[in-house]
Formats: structure tokens, C-alpha cells, sequence
């Protein structure tokens, strides 16, 4: 959420911010701002009110106490304490809409984002390793998962619908390996401590990251009277352990790591990606989630998206390193870099992790802060989070980088301890 003191202090730099997104937002901006001038009018109206209501109980008792007749004055205080409900439930009203208003704008983008309209204007920052000359013709992972009998689209989709998929023994183990391999690397190596979150999580928790209301359409809701919805990402239960928390500054950063199965309705992604593994609707996903002091945000960024690319570099897959433009990010997002792994079969690099500064975005949605250490008024922390990795889509790159001419996998070095030493996957 957007802080609305800088909001009516800066409107046009607000206004082009936005504008660098890609979107007009100024009707939005103008109500909300007309909201704001009517609160900060009636909020020193309504407590002059009060205070005059308390001056006059205090009167009325020294009257009484003098037996004096004090009927004027209880008058007076009766009507006044019809004004005051009745500018309290209006103040209430106009808060309730301009949160709601703010609550629709998104984060302004950093100012070392690349301006862009389309994702063709992300910036490559750097890239690791060569994709492989393969001396046959490399297959899709939809094609070599099923001819190994290591992934079943049919029965999943017998048993869920489109955009499931069942992993079947070596495909289960890699699966699994894959999620071991990468907490282990980001809590032994990388300084994360590890936590297993709800996988349901309630409204408040979308609203603190970002997801409710405007993508509500996007997630998978509890039916019935349960105000609880199948968690999106880890990033959402993991940034609302510190929902209406004042950390200690000496306690930052904190960073966490978590592994859960992601559930994502795709609303509006129909017919983008709708072969394999790519684009489900349940998928498994490590994350890391960081809570910094505002000063180390962005060096807390770049040591992030160093985490997530070391799980790819150990697997020695090629990849590459975008900073995306600011139309391209996320609701939520001052500054992204996607990491995109390479698949053969499609000759092209394809997003495996977003790494985000969401600055104070988000903890001021879901009212986190710190203490600094000197005794300072306590302030909004920076929140980061990024997948560390998507376990599907690295799957994915394995099966169709390490594959063979004969259609087996060649398991990578760094995985094998966790896949009981296992070198190969091959038909039976």
C-alpha cells in the first residue's frame, strides 16, 4: 500500500510512476485523495467534539455537586453526542473507501527500473553457462516424462482436470530430492531458517501481500463459511508470521525459506502454456522471504536473486538474469529480476524465479515494523521474497537438459546424495 502522506505530497511524481507501469490511474488517484482532504478535515472537527464533551461531563459534575440544575448543559451534551456518532460513522465510511482505493494502486517502481511496455523491454543483467549442442534432436519434458513412466498428465487429469499432473516413482524422487537439495543449500549455506507455514491461509494474510482484493480471481477459495484460501505462494503465509509486529531493528534481517504446493486458478492464462509442467494449477515451489531495515533493501535484493541462481548454477543449468521493466512487474514489486532457465526444447530461456523488493509495500498492508536501534520512532520494514526455486520448471530443465539419445536422464552430481545416490533414470 502506498503511503499517503508521500501520495499528497507528490501527486504528479506519483501520477508518472504509475504512468511507467503502463497504467492511468488518475481517476483512482484523485479519489483517493479527495477521501484523504475529507478525513484530515473531519478528524480535528470530531476531536474537538470529544474534547468538548469531556470538558462538559467534567462541568456537570461540579454543577450537581453544587446543586446547581444542569439540564442546558446535559442538553447540549446530548446533541453533541449525536454529532459526534454521527461523524464518526461518516469518518468510518471514508476511511473504509479510501483504503479500499488504496488498496487497488500498486507499488511505484524503483527508479533504476527500466521503463518498458512489454515484456521485450526487460533487461538481460548477466547469464551463466551455454545451453548444450545436443548430437540428436532433444525432446519436450512432456514427450520424455511419460515414455520414461515418470509423469501421467491422463490420470491427473482423470482425477483433477487440465493442468494437473501425477509424478510417478523416479519423477516423485527427483521431485522430492530437488525440494530436499534446495532448503538444504539456502539453510545450511545461504542463512535462512526453515519453516513450514499453513498451506490455507485467510484474507487478511492475501491482503497483507497484495493478492486480495485485486486478484481474487487468481486463488482457490475454501467453500463454505471458511474465510480461508489454498496459499498462491509461500510468500503470503510467510510475511504475515509478522503481521501487525514491531520488530527490533537488531533482530533484522530475518530471513526465511519454505517449502509448499502453490495453487493458482492461471484466470486469464487459458491457452498460454497449457502443455506439461509449465503453467499448473498446483505446483511445488521452495521460497525465500527476507525482512530487512529499508537502508539494506536493495543490497538484501541482489544477495536474494544470488541464493535463488546458485541452486541453478550447483545444477549447472544455463540460465540468464532480467531485470524486468516496469510494466512487466509484479502488483506489488518496486524492482524485479526474473531468472529464466534454459529449455532445449523450446530454444528459448523460460522464467524458473521472480525476485522482488517490495519496499514497504507490503508492510504496510499488513502493519509490520521495526524499532531502529537508538531509540528512533519505529517504521515500516522492506520485505523481498523470491523463489528459491519452482520446483516444477526445474525439473523440467533437468529432464530436458540432462536427457540422453535413448531417452533416459542423466541425474546432475549435486542431486544424487539426495536421490540415494541414484546416476541415471531410465525406462524399466
Amino acid at each position: 500500500m502506498l503511503d499517503t502522506a508521500y501520495l499528497r505530497d507528490n501527486l504528479e511524481l506519483v501520477r508518472g510512476a504509475l504512468n511507467r507501469r503502463g497504467v492511468d490511474l488518475s481517476t483512482e488517484l484523485e479519489q483517493v485523495l479527495a477521501l484523504e482532504v475529507q478525513r484530515r478535515q473531519m478528524l480535528p472537527k470530531l476531536e474537538g467534539l470529544k474534547r468538548e464533551q469531556n470538558a462538559t461531563a467534567a462541568e456537570v459534575a461540579r454543577a450537581r455537586s453544587q446543586g446547581q440544575d444542569t439540564t442546558t448543559l446535559q442538553q447540549s451534551s446530548r446533541q453533541r453526542a449525536e454529532e459526534i456518532k454521527r461523524l464518526s460513522v461518516e469518518l468510518e465510511k471514508i476511511e473504509q473507501e479510501r483504503t479500499r482505493g488504496l488498496l487497488t494502486l500498486p507499488n511505484l517502481p524503483h527508479e533504476s527500473v527500466p521503463t518498458g511496455a512489454k515484456a521485450s523491454d526487460n533487461v538481460e543483467v548477466r547469464r551463466y553457462g551455454k545451453p548444450r549442442t545436443f548430437t540428436f534432436t532433444p525432446q519436450a519434458h512432456w514427450d520424455l516424462g511419460p515414455a520414461l513412466e515418470i509423469i501421467d498428465f491422463e490420470r491427473a487429469s482423470k482425477i483433477s482436470g487440465a493442468r494437473f499432473s501425477v509424478l510417478k516413482g523416479a519423477g516423485a524422487q527427483l521431485a522430492r530430492a530437488l525440494i530436499n537439495f534446495m532448503l538444504h543449500l539456502h539453510t545450511t549455506e545461504h542463512g535462512y531458517t526453515e519453516i513450514e507455514p499453513p498451506f490455507m491461509v485467510n484474507s487478511a494474510a492475501l491482503t497483507g501481500t497484495g493478492n486480495l482484493p485485486k486478484f481474487e480471481t487468481d486463488l482457490f477459495k475454501i467453500s463454505g463459511d471458511w474465510d480461508l484460501y489454498l496459499v498462491p505462494t509461500a510468500e503470503v503465509p510467510l510475511t504475515n508470521l509478522h503481521r501487525d509486529e514491531t520488530l527490533h531493528g537488531k533482530q533484522l534481517p530475518i530471513r526465511y525459506t519454505a517449502y509448499t504446493p502453490c495453487f493458482r486458478s492461471e484466470a486469464g492464462s487459458y491457452g498460454a502454456d497449457v502443455r506439461g509442467l509449465i503453467r499448473q494449477h498446483q505446483f511445488d515451489k521452495v521460497e525465500l522471504m527476507v525482512f530487512t531495515q529499508p537502508k539494506d533493501s536493495y543490497d538484501e535484493l541482489e544477495r536474494l536473486t544470488a541464493n535463488a541462481e546458485e541452486v541453478l548454477k550447483r545444477l549447472e543449468l544455463p540460465y540468464r538474469t532480467m531485470v524486468l521493466c516496469s510494466a512487466d512487474m509484479g502488483f506489488a514489486a518496486a524492482k524485479t529480476y526474473d531468472i529464466e532457465v534454459w529449455l532445449p526444447s523450446q530454444s528459448c530461456y523460460r522464467e524458473i524465479s521472480s525476485c522482488s523488493n517490495t519496499e514497504a509495500f507490503q508492510a504496510r498492508r499488513a502493519n509490520i515494523k521495526h524499532r531502529p536501534e537508538g531509540g528512533r520512532k519505529s517504521e515500516f520494514v522492506h520485505t523481498l521474497n523470491g523463489s528459491g526455486l519452482a520446483v516444477g520448471r526445474t525439473l523440467i530443465a533437468i529432464l530436458e537438459n540432462y536427457q540422453e539419445a535413448d531417452g533416459s536422464i542423466i541425474v546432475p552430481e549435486a542431486l544424487r546424495p539426495f536421490m540415494d545416490g541414484r546416476t541415471v533414470i531410465q525406462s524399466q
